[in-house]
């Protein structure tokens, strides 16, 4: 990967165990570590993680600042979609690694195809052939 990413969102997720919750995105889904600041006791300040050209940043929940884990809430109010070229490897690496499944693989009437999964802590993430922007002039 380039020393400048291409993307320009770079969504932020808190963990209450952020090293674990780094190391399980890693091996689940197939991030790649690429800056790990550490903090006090274990904790992360700060992290990025990429798969293609795609960047998340990581770190302990600091709830001070209103920063938790999906655990610690009710229900969560978003989903991470992640365009992958092949959600069927994909989603076997995903299962394999324990990830909790809460959309099986499918066809979608709109020509994506993919999943949904929950990470250790709650998160939702969705895999698949899904690209924003194929369908907006045809509305």
């Amino acid at each position: 990967m380039p020393s400048q990413v291409t993307s320009n969102i770079y969504p932020t997720l808190s963990y209450d165990d952020a090293p674990a919750a780094i190391a399980w995105l890693c091996r689940a889904f197939g991030f790649e570590t690429r800056l790990v600041v550490p903090g006090p006791e274990g904790t992360v300040m700060h992290s990025e993680l990429s798969l293609g050209p795609g960047v998340i940043m990581v770190s302990t929940s600091k709830p001070e600042a209103g920063l938790v884990s999906p655990r610690r809430l009710p229900a969560v109010n978003q989903a991470l979609c992640v365009r992958v070229d092949d959600p069927d490897a994909h989603y076997a690496r995903a299962k394999t690694a324990g990830a909790a499944i809460i959309q099986e693989l499918r066809d979608e009437d709109y020509g994506a195809r993919g999943y949904m999964a929950k990470d250790l802590e709650g998160n939702r993430w969705y895999f698949g052939t899904y690209l924003p922007g194929a369908h907006w002039d045809q509305a």
